[in-house]
């Protein structure tokens, strides 16, 4: 199994961190939601990597590297944000993002398990 970074290992403090923009309660997670924005390889690829690859406590969507428009990012990254996969926060003219792994694990045990051993299909273009 992959292991996680070490940010997820660490318990930060959260209260000196802007407010998070507005996302689904952990009661209110949908898991066909959850499964239909990470149907997309992009958006698994952006939440694998968050989880695994993340030295800090959360990331700009610039920190990817990904070859795509802004406005593309920003669509994909508030998907995952409002079906409840990640917290994002607003830092000035950035909004950073954080798997919300607590919240995901209580409602669907094993999900994260699956997409820490997800693989890209060859010829996948992310």
């Amino acid at each position: 199994m992959t292991r996680l970074a070490p940010t997820y290992r660490k318990t930060e403090s959260e209260a000196a961190l802007p407010p998070a923009l507005p996302e689904p309660a952990t009661s209110a997670l949908r898991l066909e939601r959850v499964m239909g924005v990470l149907a997309d390889p992009l958006r698994l690829t952006i939440v694998k990597r968050l989880l695994t690859d993340s030295e800090e406590y959360d990331h700009t969507c610039g920190w990817f590297g990904f070859d795509r428009p802004k406005s593309s990012l920003t669509h994909h990254f508030r998907a995952l944000r409002e079906a409840g996969v990640i917290r994002q926060r607003q830092h000035g003219l950035e909004r950073r993002s954080r798997v919300r792994l607590e919240d995901l694990n209580e409602r669907f045990p094993g999900l994260v398990e699956l997409v820490l051993n997800w693989q890209p299909a060859d010829g996948d273009v992310l």
